[in-house]
This record gives structure tokens, sequence and C-alpha cells, in this order.
């Protein structure tokens, strides 16, 4: 019985604090950019998360607009400048900024280059402003 509520009571520090989707998004940078030395890198990422929350400056997204064209010029392979939900779903989840299925729902319209990016961009912010 104990040890069932010292494990609620770390899910729920776990959950309050959002570690998991902190250490999500850090092992997301850590393989996106694969810096020499890891360790430096995370302690210099998270250093700059601390700054951008005490002065409101831009918080450290690890992809910016090129990247974000790139991936989404990927996935649009015919070149019509527009991806089906699915694809956008996906992406969102190898990103690590859709965790839940019902987090996004299919409204039936087609994801555009201006949608992907003002998306992505939106979900970035949302996550590094919770830490």
């Amino acid at each position: 019985m104990e040890t069932s509520n010292r494990e609620l009571q770390a899910a729920e520090y776990l959950e309050r604090h959002r570690i998991k989707e902190l250490v999500s998004y850090l092992t997301s940078a850590l393989l996106f950019f694969r810096p020499e030395k890891p360790r430096e890198y995370l302690i210099s990422l998270l250093e700059r998360l601390r700054i951008a929350k005490v002065t409101g400056v831009a918080f450290p997204f690890f992809m910016d607009n090129s990247n974000i064209v790139a991936m989404f010029e990927m996935m649009d392979s015919s070149g019509r400048g527009t991806i089906s939900f699915v694809q956008y779903k996906e992406a969102l989840k190898t990103l690590g900024l859709c965790t839940e299925d019902g987090d996004l729902k299919d409204d039936g319209h087609i994801i555009t280059l201006d949608k992907f990016k003002e998306e992505v961009n939106k979900r970035m912010k949302e996550i590094w402003s919770a830490f």
C-alpha cells in the first residue's frame, strides 16, 4: 500500500512539473542537433530556458522556420503546397508537440505551410513556457 502511494505521489509530481514533457523535448533537441558534448548542450539549453522565463526573451526553440519548411516540403512530395491531416499529426508527434490522440481533431481542412508553421511555433512556445 505504501509503495503505490509513493508511486502515485511521484507520478503526480512529474505531471505537475511536466517533467516527462521536458525530458522528451530535451531528448528531441539532442537528437535533432546531435551535439559533440550532449551534457554541456543540455545545461546550456536549460540555462537559456531559465533566462527566457525570467527575462521574457524568446524561448530556445530547436527548430527555426527553415527547418519547419524543410520538414513540410519532405511531406509535400508532390509540391502541391499542402499535406494531409495524417501527415500533419504524425509530424507534430515526431516533434514531440502532439502527445495525445485527442489533442488534434481533423476538421477536414488541408494543411498549408503557413498553418503548419503557425501550429509548430505555437506548440513549441506553449511547451517551453510551461517549464
